[in-house]
């Protein structure tokens, strides 16, 4: 089997920073995510992320540092993480990291509701799941965080 390259993409205003290494195991989506074509953005990040599972890291951490998305870009992020949920190596884990305004923070009811499509989709996970979440200032350093499991 050939080994997976890393998968680099330079954000701009509309698209996300696509940042996914193979041998580290960290996928990283920042910025913002407001794409006219979401399939062209996205379709190559889930072809990758389909080639990732077939031989993935003992741990993978995706890491969503969006500080705006769109819902075509939401629909394509659950493909993504549910592809993820998918990984079959048996010691495997997965562990999402999401990071929020500190302000909406400490409303864990908001918090509960931007999450639920997440936790959905990984409720039928055959890897062990983790969430992290974190409270960022505007200048996006964190000052809080949090570890569920699922």
């Amino acid at each position: 089997m050939k080994e997976l390259n890393n998968l680099f993409i330079e954000q701009t205003d509309k698209t996300p920073l696509v940042d996914f290494n193979y041998l580290s195991g960290e996928l990283i989506l920042s910025g913002k995510s407001i794409p006219i074509n979401a399939p062209r953005i996205f379709e190559p990040l889930l072809e990758w992320v389909n080639d990732y599972i077939k031989n993935p890291r003992s741990t993978t951490n995706l890491r969503l540092n969006l500080e705006y998305f769109n819902t075509a870009s939401s629909i394509w992020i659950a493909k993504i993480v549910k592809a993820l949920s998918g990984i079959t190596r048996p010691e495997g884990v997965l562990i999402l990291h999401i990071y929020f305004p500190i302000e909406d923070f400490d409303d864990i009811d908001d918090i509960k509701d931007d999450l639920s499509p997440v936790i959905d989709v990984v409720s039928s996970a055959t890897v062990s799941v983790g969430l992290k979440i974190y409270g960022t200032d505007d200048a996006g350093k964190v000052l809080k965080e949090s570890m569920i499991f699922i």
